[in-house]
């Protein structure tokens, strides 16, 4: 008399009359509110680390900048230092090849002076002997001798 599909919507009626009785949707929207919330939660916590990591990709960030521009200063103090030092050193060496040229001129003047002092003094000796043989073979006795005092002083004299 009744179809078969009046039976099975009459037994699902029970089935639902039954699971309502004994609380399973209760149970089942509990377990999916506890599921909502851990969802939930996941959710905070993954935004929570995403946050801390962009603080600390930012602080990072600034970290490398900061180290960059210590970095570059350091390299221009660096720069200024050794041209600093370059030029310092340039001074130096021009002020010791200035000094050693000065040295060398007055060891070169001092030279020339006692070459020259030399040279007069030889000069002078070559000229007194030169002229007490000569005095010596032309004239003779007293005046002789007194000419050569006299010519042998006045040569040193002007020589010297």
């Amino acid at each position: 008399m009744f179809e078969a599909e009046f039976w099975v919507a009459v037994a699902f009626v029970i089935f639902l009359g039954v699971l309502g009785y004994v609380g399973v949707h209760k149970k089942v929207l509990d377990a999916l509110d506890q599921r909502a919330a851990r969802v939930k939660a996941e959710l905070d916590e993954a935004r929570r680390l995403r946050q801390e990591a962009e603080a600390l990709l930012a602080e990072y960030q600034r970290k490398q900048r900061e180290a960059e521009r210590e970095a570059d200063a350091i390299i221009a103090d660096a720069k200024a230092e050794a041209e600093r030092v370059a030029a310092e050193a340039r001074t130096k060496m021009e002020d010791f090849v200035a000094r050693r040229t000065k040295m060398a001129e007055a060891k070169i003047g001092q030279a020339e002076a006692q070459a020259l002092a030399d040279v007069r003094a030889a000069a002078a000796d070559a000229a007194v002997a030169a002229a007490e043989r000569i005095l010596t073979q032309t004239a003779k006795g007293k005046i002789a001798e007194d000419l050569i005092a006299k010519g042998i002083e006045d040569v040193k004299t002007k020589l010297n």
